[in-house]
C-alpha cells in the first residue's frame, strides 16, 4: 500500500470501508476498498467471488478491478474511481430525470449485464449504490455476491436488499438465475423514472404484498411455480388483488418505457426478458445510430443491435465466432512477495488484453474488407467472338450488340445516310476537293461540320 496516498474516505459499510486514494508512481486517482474481516492466505483472497468474477470480465460498463493487495492479514480492492453512485444523484435530486438520461443509463447497464450472462455469472445485488457514475458512464459494482450461473443450487436465500429481490428468492426457491438481476433492473427502471422505491416492503411478506398490490397477485396461467413455493412455505397470496397500471404509478415514462419494466416485473422468470432482449427492445430504438448514408427511403427504419450485443449474439449462434471483448488473462499477472513475506499483491494488467482488443479490430476489418471484395463483381473483359449477344444471355435483354452496332450503322445524320456521305466524298475527291481533313490522325469518324 506504499505506492497508494488516501485523500478521504468515500463510504462505509458492513464489508469495510472505501477511500479516494492516488496512485503515487503515475498520479492516477484510484477507489481503494478495504475489506473489514482478515485474510490469513492468498488462496483465500484470490479464491473469494469478487475477485474471480472481476478478473473474467472486461467491459466498458463493469467497474475494473485493477489490484488485489494482501498486507498484514488485511485486503484491499483497488478500483477504478467513479464520481458517485446512482443512488447518490437519486438521492440529491429536486425535480426528476429525463427520460434520456434514464434510457442512456439503462442501456449501458443492460449491455454490461449481457456481457455478464453471457460470461456465466449473474450479480444477485443490483441496486442503485451498486451503480457508479462518471458524467455520462455508469458502470456496475459491487460484485460480492455474484455467483456462476451453472453453480449447484442450492443458493442463499438472501442476495438482494429487499426492495429489488426478486419474488423466487423471496419464496425461497432453491434454484434461480440471471431473471433476478432482470427483476431488479424493472425496480430500478420505475424508481428512476419516479424518485420512489416501486416495491417498499418492510418485510419479506410486506414486500409481497407491496408486489402484488402494484402487478396482481400470480395465478395459475401466470406463475404456477410460484403457487408452488408459496405453498411449500405456507404462505398464501393475497387473493383478488387486480394491481394497478404501471403507466398510473409512472406517468413521466413512454408508453415504451412502461411497457419494458411490465416485463421485466413479471412473476414467472421466463416471461422476463434478457438483458440481450431488453437491448432490443423499441425503448432503446432512439440509442441505435445509423449513418444516414445507410437509412433506407422506407418510412420503417431498422434497428442495428450494438456491437456488444452482436458480439454477444454470435456467441450464442455461432460457437467458433470471435467475441467483442476478450477474456482477461486468468492467471496473476504479477504476485509480488517483500522480503519480510508481509505483502502479497495481484495486478490486474490489462494490457494484453488493450493489445488482443487492436488485433481483433485489425483482424475484423481485414475480414470486413475481404467480405466486400468477395461480394464486388469481378471485371469481366469483352468477348471476343463474333457474336457479342452471349454476355447477355439470360438476362432478358432481346436486342444484342450486333443488332444496335446495324442500327447506329444505317442512322443518318443531318438528314442523310452513311451511303450518301460516302457518295458525296467520292464526287469531292474526283472533283479535286481536299476530303483528307476527316482522317487527320483523329479517332473520329465524322467532321465536326454536317452538311444540312
Amino acid at each position: 500500500m506504499e505506492r497508494y496516498k488516501i485523500i478521504k474516505e468515500v463510504g462505509t459499510g458492513s464489508f469495510g470501508v472505501v477511500w479516494r486514494g492516488l496512485n503515487k508512481q503515475n498520479g492516477e486517482v484510484v477507489a481503494i476498498k478495504k475489506m473489514k474481516r482478515k485474510y490469513y492466505s492468498w488462496e483465500e483472497c484470490i479464491n473469494l467471488r469478487e475477485v474471480k468474477s472481476l478478473r473474467k470480465m472486461n467491459h466498458p460498463n463493469i467497474v475494473k478491478l485493477k489490484e488485489v493487495i494482501r498486507e498484514n492479514d488485511i485486503l484491499y480492492f483497488v478500483f477504478e474511481y467513479m464520481e458517485c453512485s446512482l443512488y447518490q444523484l437519486m438521492k440529491d435530486r429536486l425535480k426528476l430525470f429525463l427520460e434520456t438520461e434514464i434510457r442512456n443509463w439503462c442501456f449501458q447497464v443492460f449491455q454490461g449485464l449481457a456481457y455478464m450472462h453471457q460470461r456465466g455469472y449473474f450479480h444477485r445485488d443490483l441496486k442503485p449504490e451498486n451503480f457508479l457514475v462518471s458524467k455520462d458512464v455508469i458502470k456496475i459494482a459491487d460484485f460480492g455476491l455474484a455467483r456462476e450461473i451453472t453453480s449447484q443450487p442450492p443458493y442463499t436465500e438472501y442476495v438482494s436488499t429487499r426492495w429489488y429481490r426478486a419474488p423466487e428468492v423471496l419464496l425461497q426457491s432453491p434454484t434461480y438465475g440471471s431473471a433476478v438481476d432482470m427483476w431488479a433492473m424493472g425496480a430500478i427502471m420505475a424508481e428512476l423514472f419516479t424518485l420512489r422505491p416501486l416495491f417498499p416492503g418492510s418485510s419479506e411478506a410486506d414486500e409481497i404484498y407491496k408486489i402484488c398490490s402494484v402487478i396482481g397477485s400470480p395465478t395459475e396461467s401466470s406463475w404456477a411455480e410460484g403457487l408452488e413455493l408459496a405453498s411449500a412455505i405456507n404462505y398464501q397470496f393475497p387473493e383478488q388483488l387486480a394491481g394497478v397500471h404501471l403507466s398510473a404509478l409512472i406517468p413521466s415514462a413512454s408508453k415504451d418505457g412502461v411497457d419494458l419494466i411490465a416485463s421485466l416485473c413479471s412473476w414467472d422468470p421466463c416471461k422476463r426478458p434478457t438483458a440481450l432482449e431488453a437491448l432490443q427492445h423499441p425503448f432503446f430504438q432512439s440509442c441505435y445510430y445509423v449513418p444516414p448514408s445507410l437509412r433506407p427511403k422506407a418510412t420503417t427504419i431498422g434497428r442495428t443491435p450494438p456491437s456488444g450485443v452482436l458480439s454477444g449474439r454470435r456467441g450464442v449462434e455461432q460457437k467458433g465466432s470471435n467475441k467483442r471483448y476478450p477474456l482477461p488473462n486468468s492467471k496473476p499477472v504479477g504476485n509480488i512477495i517483500t522480503s519480510s513475506g508481509v505483502q502479497r499483491r495481484l495486478e490486474m494488467n490489462s494490457n494484453s488484453n488493450i493489445n488482443s482488443n487492436k488485433q481483433d479490430g485489425v483482424k475484423e476489418k481485414m475480414n470486413k474488407n475481404c467480405v466486400r471484395q468477395a461480394a464486388a463483381p469481378k471485371y469481366q473483359p469483352p468477348m471476343k467472338n463474333n457474336n457479342p449477344r452471349g454476355m447477355y444471355m439470360g438476362k432478358g435483354r432481346g436486342v444484342g450488340i450486333g443488332e444496335t452496332t446495324e442500327k447506329l450503322g444505317n442512322m443518318t445524320i443531318g438528314g442523310r445516310s452513311k451511303q450518301q456521305q460516302q457518295q458525296q466524298q467520292q464526287m469531292m475527291m474526283m472533283k479535286g476537293g481536299n476530303g483528307n481533313h476527316l482522317f487527320t490522325g483523329r479517332s473520329q469518324g465524322y467532321s465536326s461540320k454536317v452538311a444540312g
